[in-house]
């Protein structure tokens, strides 16, 4: 399993995903799952996966490939973040039904795989598209500005408290750290090191990507100030009526 985050706010974007992969207790291993396309000035573009890696791994290279072989339509070259995510969903559905039907297991959902796509292209707005198995995708919109994809529930709570299409993007980024905290503590199969990127509107630039490991000092003090706030909150709620227990 895996967790995926990203935030679509009025002051721009943010994205995360861990790096765990657990096929069993003996088969845990690191593998990226998050990368960042682009040229400076032009366009910038992160997409994010969850599900099979052979899958997520052959939609990663070909659109490499593409890139790199200079083919018509690429992520360098299409007119909309739309067209981007379109391209993920076909190339997913093929290589998807391929394994399948390598397999002969026309219907095995093992095989899929599902991608967050967002970022900005010069001239146009941020956009942020959750692309499903089957190809298809929907868009984030101010009323819902993020999108999680694999072991969301555990991190869901914090984000549905503090992030809204309008909060501070450098607050919006410690809730998100929050989250990813919240979900590792209960969940094994969600872990470190975590992969993050922080974008700001209109700087058409693709930034350098964060790796928070176990040892990262700043990701340590503000888990621990959460969860001192925490028990501090608790302890500091209003009391009980009298009468509450014998109604």
């Amino acid at each position: 399993m895996t967790y995926c985050a990203a935030l679509r706010l009025k002051q721009g974007m943010v994205f995360a995903s861990d790096t765990r992969t657990n096929a069993g207790v003996d088969h845990i291993s690191t593998f990226r799952k998050i990368y960042t396309y682009g040229i400076d000035g032009e366009r910038f573009i992160v997409l994010q996966t969850a599900g099979n890696l052979a899958t997520s791994q052959a939609v990663f290279t070909r659109l490499q490939n593409d890139i790199n072989l200079k083919q018509e339509s690429n992520l360098n070259t299409v007119v909309s973040l739309f067209d981007a995510a379109q391209m993920v969903g076909r190339y997913m559905r093929e290589i998807t039904s391929h394994a399948q039907e390598v397999a002969n297991e026309p219907n095995n959902a093992n095989f899929t795989s599902s991608f967050m796509l967002g970022g900005q292209i010069k001239g146009q707005p941020t956009e942020l598209y959750m692309i499903y198995p089957e190809g298809n995708c929907i868009r984030a919109t101010t009323d819902t500005p993020f999108f999680q994809l694999g072991e969301s529930k555990y991190g869901k709570p914090i984000l549905d408290r503090s992030v809204t299409y309008e909060a501070d993007l450098y607050h919006s980024a410690q809730a998100l750290m929050l989250s990813f905290d919240s979900t590792i503590r209960s969940n094994l199969s969600v872990g470190m090191p975590i992969d993050m990127v922080i974008y700001e509107n209109d700087s058409l630039k693709v930034p350098n990507m964060k790796r928070i490991v176990e040892s990262d000092e700043y990701f340590s003090v503000i888990s621990k100030h959460w969860s001192d706030s925490l028990r501090e909150s608790l302890l500091n709620l209003p009391n009980y009526p009298d009468d509450y227990w014998d109604k």
